[in-house]
Parts: C-alpha cells; sequence; structure tokens
C-alpha cells in the first residue's frame, strides 16, 4: 500500500468510477472543497479507489492543489518552481527532493505561529515582505548547497580501490558544517522574530 501518512483513526473517502467521493465516517458524498477543508482543518483522511482497493491519496490531494491553484489569486506555486520540480523527474537526484520539501514545509509550519505573532505585534498584520523575502533566499540557497555537495560523487568509477576517499570529501564535510551553521542561523533569526519567546529562554 502506498504511503498516506494517515494515521489508523484517519477518515476513509472512497472514490467510485463515476468520480463520486463517499466519506465513510459521515456516509455522505462529498467534493474535493470538503477534502480541502479537512485538510485545513487538521482531519486525517486516506482516499481508495472504491473497486480496486488502491490508495490514491497522493493523487487526490495533488487534485486539490490543482483546483485551489486554478482559483484566481491563490496561487501557492511559482512557475518557475513548477518548471524546476518536474525538472527533477527521473533525475539522479530525485530522491532528495520528496524530503527536502517535507523539511521545508514542516520547518515553516513549526514556524507559521511566530511569524503571525511577528506579524500582528510589529506591523498590525501587514506582511513584512523583505525580511520573510531574505529568509526564503537563505532557505533556497542551502537546498542549492546540499545538491551540489552530491556532485563530486556522480561518474566516480565503482571500481576504486577500498579505502580510497572520495573526491573532494573534505571539501563536502566543510560544506555540510557551513550548511548546519547557516540553518542554525536562521533558526536563531526566527527564534529572535517572537521577542517574548526570547525573554522566556533568558
Amino acid at each position: 500500500m502506498a504511503e498516506t501518512g494517515a494515521d489508523k483513526n484517519a477518515v476513509i473517502i472512497k472514490k467510485y468510477a463515476n468520480r463520486r467521493l463517499y466519506n465513510t465516517a459521515t456516509s455522505s458524498y462529498v467534493t474535493l472543497d470538503h477534502l480541502c477543508q479537512m485538510v485545513k482543518d487538521g482531519v486525517e483522511f486516506a482516499v481508495y479507489d472504491a473497486k480496486s482497493g488502491d490508495d490514491i491519496t497522493r493523487s487526490v490531494l495533488t487534485q486539490i492543489i490543482v483546483e485551489e491553484e486554478s482559483k484566481g489569486g491563490q496561487n501557492l506555486l511559482p512557475i518557475n518552481f513548477l518548471r524546476q520540480l518536474i525538472s527533477f523527474y527521473g533525475d539522479n537526484l530525485q530522491f532528495l527532493v520528496p524530503r527536502y520539501l517535507e523539511h521545508t514545509m514542516e520547518y515553516f509550519a513549526r514556524n507559521q505561529e511566530q511569524m503571525r505573532n511577528y506579524m500582528r505585534d510589529t506591523f498590525g498584520g501587514i506582511f513584512p515582505f523583505g525580511r520573510f523575502e531574505d529568509l526564503g533566499k537563505q532557505n533556497i540557497a542551502f537546498f542549492e548547497r546540499a545538491l551540489k555537495m552530491f556532485a563530486p560523487f556522480q561518474g566516480v568509477p565503482g571500481n576504486s580501490e577500498a579505502g580510497d576517499a572520495p573526491p573532494a570529501a573534505s571539501a563536502d564535510a566543510a560544506s555540510l558544517a557551513d550548511l548546519k551553521s547557516q540553518l542554525d542561523s536562521l533558526q536563531r533569526r526566527l527564534d529572535s522574530l517572537n521577542p517574548q519567546k526570547s525573554d522566556k529562554s533568558k
């Protein structure tokens, strides 16, 4: 069964051949909009094909994203991001992308309340674009560094003698240490956005 990320208590949604979605918890038919709201409300659910029993949660969630992106003024996925994402399909670094995206969203989610409080207390709800744009650029830079760290290993012959150090191994170690240092620095900057949290930590 494909990974869904849903727990054992997740609501089961069945999708029928006529594309209708059935919520087994409420015994009622639902739409993608209903499922979208369930996600926003933190309700775990898994979607299965009613005939085959296959887990199709991933494809349904993707459908929700497509629907939301088609609504005017609600775009979250920049065109350049989509192009870059597509370019990684079939790439030898494809396995890195899902974990990176998941980690980035979890990191953002952990700090979103802190960001909201900062905007409310300091700007009255007006988003301080410049400051957070800098954080976004740093995040992208971290990802690029991580990808570059794998570059020296591409094309390395498989018959190298045992004990031989990979090319630029020391440089990779230094890059990793530098990446960790910058991530720690970014976390400190995010922490500093909430003065109350900083005061409590003293």
